[in-house]
């Protein structure tokens, strides 16, 4: 056995270096010796009819062997890869360099950083929360309590009894104001959960709500602060309306319509021949939120509105299917 394996290990060596730097060579010759059905391997088979006294010596030496045999390929294939680099072309650094591609911003974080870009000029500071909410936050301090036919409004996520995953960002506005004494001027704009999916619906969506607060805020200060933005939105020329509405945490409440940015208040059949989309909800801040946080409502006033991102990014750029911002085909997000 030791002289077999010695003849083996001397043949492989012979093999190598008359192969120079050929590696697809040297692979085929590591198989022939190292291969399953390879030289070595035949060896292993006639351990079976060594003596049981001389087995154990000979099983060592085979695999002394077929160490010395891997050693013997690595080294020379990695002499081959030496070998080949140093026959490659130089680099020329002074060859000009792929520019790489730029990546933009999706559309909806456009749309994002536009609105609060707005009222961070109108005064307003922004403000986050949590995106797993307490019920008492989500529903009760604003005014919806267990019972309450709101409730149906929305279909929420239920992570337990009491803890949910957020439906609106109005929970940042109890939160805020649990915190701070009036006046107070801030937008919360986050992520936002609820069971619905379809062209106009995802489970998953973004909101930016407002809320002022102080002595003497009215619903012409409403109507002001969202005029204004609509026309920074959507530009000076673009009509809007305020369509008294129900919300349980305002009164009194109104939806703002705005002029149909396709058909420019034509009628057409994205505003359904009205000439008007709804983009918004707003509304006085109703007394009863003010005692779950303290506030006198003899005192102070305020009013909150909300806005759906996605919403105002499909008015904007005149897309008809919320689904398109998610489906990450780049063919549509490169139009932005």
């Amino acid at each position: 056995m030791k002289e077999a394996v010695q003849n083996l290990l001397d043949t492989a060596s012979s093999e190598v270096s008359g192969l120079g730097d050929d590696p697809k060579a040297l692979d085929q010759a590591r198989v022939k010796f190292l291969g399953r059905k390879g030289e070595l391997a035949q060896l292993f088979k006639e351990l079976g009819r060594v003596p049981e006294q001389e087995r154990r010596e000979a099983g060592r030496i085979l695999n002394e062997a077929k160490a010395k045999l891997e050693a013997i390929f690595s080294d020379a294939l990695e002499d081959s890869r030496k070998l080949a680099a140093g026959k490659r072309e130089p680099i020329d650094v002074t060859v000009p360099g792929r520019v790489p591609r730029r990546g933009r911003l999706h559309p909806i974080t456009q749309v994002a950083l536009e609105i609060t870009r707005i009222f961070n000029w109108l005064g307003f500071e922004t403000v986050e929360g949590p995106e797993i909410e307490l019920d008492y936050y989500n529903f009760e301090a604003l005014n919806i309590p267990k019972d309450h036919p709101a409730r149906e409004m929305q279909d929420t996520f239920y992570i337990s009894e009491d803890v949910v995953l957020r439906t609106h960002t109005s929970p940042i506005q109890i939160r805020t104001m649990e915190k701070r004494r009036p006046p107070i001027r801030v937008i919360a704009p986050g992520r936002t959960y609820r069971c619905d999916s379809d062209v106009t619906h995802t489970p998953m969506f973004h909101q930016v709500e407002g809320l002022m607060v102080g002595k003497g805020v009215s619903f012409g200060d409403l109507k002001g602060v969202l005029t204004t933005f609509v026309h920074q939105m959507f530009g000076p020329d673009v009509g809007l309306r305020f369509r008294p509405s129900f919300f349980p945490f305002t009164e009194p409440s109104a939806e703002v319509d705005i002029q149909c940015v396709m058909c420019r208040g034509q009628g057409c059949r994205v505003c359904s021949q009205t000439g008007w989309l709804e983009i918004l909800g707003s509304g006085m801040v109703d007394p009863e939120v003010y005692k779950y946080v303290g506030y006198d409502p003899e005192e102070v006033t305020g009013f909150a509105f909300g806005m759906g991102i996605e919403r105002i990014a499909m008015l904007k750029f005149g897309i008809d299917d919320l689904r398109l911002f998610f489906e990450n085909d780049l063919r549509f997000l490169n139009h932005f």
